[in-house]
């Protein structure tokens, strides 16, 4: 039995996110889990890579990690994305994102 939610995956040493991400909100947070992924909010606009800088940020302070361990593998021109975590503990990043 899986205790995992569905939008956290294990991919050998890496944790995969699978998220939703709504642009130019108020503040950039994290809602709710929306259609079996994380739905995130972010106050950056769909411009020029800057919704997908602004998650990878938001990731990593919340996670409390470096930006180069998050990259969007996934969707990056798309409002639904995966985001690949680099050597990261399943548990640890379920625990600091969970909504």
């Amino acid at each position: 039995m899986s205790t995992s939610p569905p939008w956290l995956h294990q991919h050998g040493e890496d944790v995969l996110l699978d998220v939703v991400v709504v642009p130019r909100a108020s503040r950039t947070r994290i809602l709710s889990v929306y259609d079996d992924r994380l739905k995130i909010q972010l106050a950056a606009p769909p411009v020029d890579g800057k919704a997908n800088d602004a998650l990878v940020r938001f990731l990593a302070e919340t996670l409390d990690m470096p930006r180069a361990q998050i990259e969007v593998v996934g969707g990056a021109a798309n409002k639904r994305k995966t985001v690949r975590v680099k050597s990261a503990a399943m548990v640890r990043v379920m625990l600091k994102l969970a909504p």
